[in-house]
């Protein structure tokens, strides 16, 4: 609490100076900042600015780098100060539908395979919102590629995955309505009833040997080896 998202973005540019990196959002389309903050009622694409988060509060950060030519793309939802637990219920639905979609990026399963997985973890936690306007996508020497991974949908659709695809899986939930409209500002998406929102992503590489989750630490190593799925995670992780 205290703490404004203009601050977070400086911070942001900080890291991404000290890394070599360079920022996939500054500049894109005119974007004016390294991270989008989304706060509350806000799901995605918010520009940082000088208002003060407060306890109780519930931001999403979302945050894109380029190395070496090749973008990155990731996501988090963080509670202000004092957990709530509908909020918080909501966030770990989120993230685990996530996780769910990231475990069926498999060379030979269909692109909906990884939305379905999405859908039925929110769908299940509880009485959430799925946005359906907005999803993953493809992602390497740009940041926005094809394909568009949808949210939701019924499984063995769409194009078949392989080996060497680069895929961002982005969830984003909400406690009420699915129905967002875009700010004047032609960034920030809101909720139409100013229900609270959560966005989680990561970025994650089709290899042969299974989902290698190129934006967490342990390359996706811990939830891969909890649910048996077979990964590289445990040799590349840093």
């Amino acid at each position: 609490p205290g703490v404004t998202t203009l601050q977070l973005d400086k911070i942001a540019r900080e890291m991404l100076t000290a890394a070599g990196a360079q920022s996939s959002f500054l500049g894109y389309f005119g974007y004016p900042a390294v991270i989008c903050s989304s706060l509350n009622d806000e799901v995605v694409h918010s520009i940082p600015n000088e208002v003060a988060l407060k306890d109780g509060d519930i931001l999403s950060v979302d945050f894109g780098a380029i190395v070496d030519g090749w973008n990155g793309d990731a996501a988090v939802t963080i509670e202000i100060g004092t957990p709530v637990p509908k909020q918080t219920a909501l966030s770990n639905a989120t993230r685990e539908s996530m996780w769910a979609g990231l475990a069926k990026a498999v060379a030979g399963n269909r692109l909906s395979d990884i939305s379905h997985a999405i859908e039925m973890v929110i769908r299940n936690a509880g009485n959430y919102g799925i946005l359906e306007d907005y999803g993953g996508h493809g992602i390497g020497t740009k940041m926005h590629m094809d394909p568009l991974i949808p949210n939701y949908g019924e499984p063995g659709h769409g194009p078949e995955l392989i080996v060497g695809m680069a895929l961002a899986i982005e969830p984003m939930a909400t406690l009420g309505s699915k129905h967002v409209r875009t700010l004047d500002d032609q960034w920030t998406v809101v909720t139409t009833d100013g229900s609270r929102a959560a966005h989680w992503e990561h970025t994650v590489a089709i290899t042969e040997e299974g989902p290698w989750v190129l934006t967490a630490h342990d390359g996706g190593e811990q939830y891969f080896a909890a649910h048996g799925i077979p990964s590289p995670a445990a040799k590349y992780a840093n």
